[in-house]
């Protein structure tokens, strides 16, 4: 995320995508925060091949879930899978300025932006979702979520819970876990992830602006999801998919 036209400086979640924010950058240093929501593969394994941040001038604060029972300090968790035999180098090796925060549910500021943060069920360790804001408009950030921990709710897809609701509540656009179908939820709800009708579901509940489905399921095809996104061209909310390169102007 960005002021204006300046360069991004607030990255939530660090996966393989990082390699684009780096061509974005043109080549300089990434000078920002980068948050992270959990620390499953898919959300951490950019960290080492970000060049924007392995860069000998750049500074990078990178906010990590506090774990529950965790000893030492925040980055002991990126070194069970970044370090010697898993991977040469560790956190602290990585060229540049690099501060790592220990992130814990409350109210923040990051680079500018009002930041909350929540924590929301998901199976495998502590996971946090984000609401942004520049004082005008709001981003809601939910990128894994198991909402069903919480219960069946009214369309036995999960409640819709105070965390959220909290994050969701009024943002311009709510990103949001829609891994999988109302059909392919019955045998996958214990996954920890959440089905695309949820996730409209508490765009509508939470009268959002637009809701973007997003952490697809990795065999879905982009003709699929076009499909699933025209069959809620008629819902009382905006509805798109994520794709790579998709630039939200909010």
């Amino acid at each position: 995320m960005s002021h204006g036209d300046e360069q991004p400086s607030l990255v939530l979640d660090a996966g393989t995508g990082l390699q684009r924010l780096s061509r974005e950058l043109g080549g300089q240093a990434f000078h920002g925060t980068i948050l992270l929501g959990h620390l499953h593969w898919d959300h951490t394994h950019g960290l080492p091949f970000f060049p924007g941040g392995d860069n000998p001038d750049s500074e990078v604060r990178l906010g990590i879930p506090v774990q529950e029972g965790q000893v030492g300090p925040p980055e002991v968790m990126l070194e069970r899978f970044m370090s010697p035999p898993a991977f040469p180098i560790t956190p602290h090796e990585l060229r540049g300025k690099w501060e790592f925060l220990g992130l814990e549910p409350g109210d923040h500021v990051f680079e500018g932006f009002d930041v909350m943060v929540r924590e929301i069920p998901h199976k495998g360790g502590r996971t946090l979702g984000f609401r942004v804001t520049d004082g005008g408009r709001t981003f809601a950030y939910l990128s894994d979520h198991s909402p069903v921990a919480f219960g069946d709710g009214p369309d036995g897809l999960g409640e819709y819970h105070p965390a959220a609701l909290e994050l969701a509540r009024g943002a311009n656009v709510l990103v949001h876990d829609a891994q999988h179908t109302i059909e392919e939820y019955a045998l996958k709800r214990d996954w920890g992830h959440s089905a695309v009708e949820y996730a409209i579901g508490l765009g509508v509940e939470a009268g959002v602006g637009q809701v973007v489905l997003f952490h697809h399921d990795p065999p879905r095809t982009d003709d699929q999801l076009d499909a699933i996104v025209a069959a809620h061209a008629n819902d009382p909310v905006d509805v798109i998919a994520a794709r790579e390169g998709l630039v939200l102007e909010i």
